[in-house]
């Protein structure tokens, strides 16, 4: 049956920012759909676990630095045994004028964004690939993996440049069956948007274009995370899946 492709039964998955917006949404989903998952945040994820249960085991770690990859990958296979899918969803975002922007701005949004995203991506592939059973990895991209932005250099860097490595692990990584593909959301209501939102005019401005008339929610996410994690995508590699209201083809 072709819902039994979207199941993700006995399936093991690591999703960082794990404690609230985006990260939270993709963990239910992936328990909803039969998974295991090991939720990271650099604070506890209270909220998810006491959604999710026994399915949910939270993983402590700063993402700012690479230090933290073995960690991730130690604790997730001494609870679950194995990994097969790792979903890069956190991130930082720092607005300042580009003509100002700062050093520490720079270097503090490009080392969660990309540098630890590429290392704990590799990690994971090292077990996907001694495991010898294939594996899938989502990168949470943006609007600005296609887009300049106003004001987020180092945010839009990040981003797309993780449009391109994603391109690239899949380039290298398909022959071991493992799937690297990215999903870039629209205007979500989360967190990293919240200073936007409460921007009446930027706000209006950024509603004007999006086709649906509203800002995204996590669960709008679930359903491309779900499908890019089961067996459904299988033939599926090295794409980025906008899921944004309809914001690009505007």
């Amino acid at each position: 049956m072709i819902l039994d492709k979207f199941r993700l039964d006995g399936k093991v998955a690591i999703v960082t920012g794990s404690n609230t917006g985006l990260g939270q949404g993709i963990c239910r989903a992936f328990v909803e759909a039969g998974a295991l998952v090991a939720g990271v945040s650099r604070r506890p994820s209270d909220e998810t676990e006491a959604m999710l249960g026994d399915k949910f085991y939270n993983v402590i770690a700063d993402l700012s630095t690479i230090e933290s990859v073995p960690v991730i990958i130690e604790k997730t296979l001494k609870k679950f045994g194995k990994i097969d899918i790792l979903v890069n969803n956190a991130g930082v975002i720092k607005r300042q004028d580009s003509i100002e922007f700062s050093e520490e701005n720079w270097d503090s949004v490009l080392n969660v964004n990309l540098k630890t995203v590429f290392f704990l991506t590799q990690a994971a592939a090292r077990q996907f690939i001694k495991q010898k059973s294939g594996g899938k990895v989502i990168n949470i991209a943006s609007m600005l993996s296609y887009q300049g932005g106003i004001r987020v250099p180092s945010y839009t860097a990040s981003k797309s440049a993780l449009k391109g490595v994603t391109m690239t692990l899949s380039n290298e990584w398909a022959q071991f069956g493992i799937c690297v593909n990215a999903i870039a959301p629209g205007y979500m209501a989360t967190n990293n948007t919240q200073q936007l939102r409460q921007d009446d005019d930027r706000s209006a401005d950024i509603l004007s274009r999006i086709p649906a008339g509203r800002w995204g929610t996590p669960e709008d996410l679930e359903g491309a995370a779900v499908f890019l994690a089961s067996s459904a995508s299988d033939y599926v590699n090295g794409f980025t899946l906008a899921v944004d209201g309809g914001w690009l083809g505007r």
